[in-house]
């Protein structure tokens, strides 16, 4: 055999070997894809199961917030016909009020009236018991 021979026969064994060792390689690459994609698939099947029963609770969730709110909304239009029904009360109250107010004060003026009056009344008794005794004295004293 010549030194050719010898190379295209090392070479044919190198590129046997290098295409063996290429397929287990592939294989194995395959057989890591395979696993992988199936562990991404069981998460992906997970992730649907949430995502269903996500939509189940929030589905419920709105439910139950509608009827809160149609609750609510009931509740603040009777309340609002309530405040409507005492709303005249409370006017009356007001007007009642500022009544006892100017009354207040028309009482306080007439008893200042009353007090000044009483005043000048007292003094007028004294006076005239001044007048009266002095008088009485004169007339003694005559």
């Amino acid at each position: 055999m010549t030194g050719i021979e010898i190379a295209a026969i090392i070479a044919a064994v190198a590129f046997a070997v290098l295409v063996v060792v290429l397929v287990i390689f592939l294989l194995q690459l395959n057989k890591n894809i395979t696993k992988s994609m199936e562990k991404v698939n069981g998460i992906l099947d997970e992730t649907d199961k949430t995502v269903a029963i996500l939509t189940q609770d929030v589905d419920i969730l709105l439910k139950q917030s509608e009827d809160l709110l149609v609750i609510g909304n009931d509740l603040l239009a009777d309340v609002t016909q309530k405040v409507e029904t005492i709303d005249p009360l409370f006017h009356a109250v007001a007007d009642l009020s500022e009544s006892v107010s100017e009354l207040n004060d028309s009482s306080k003026a007439m008893l200042a009236k009353v007090g000044e009056a009483g005043k000048t009344v007292a003094t007028a008794t004294v006076v005239g018991k001044t007048a009266q005794t002095a008088s009485h004295l004169f007339k003694k004293h005559k």
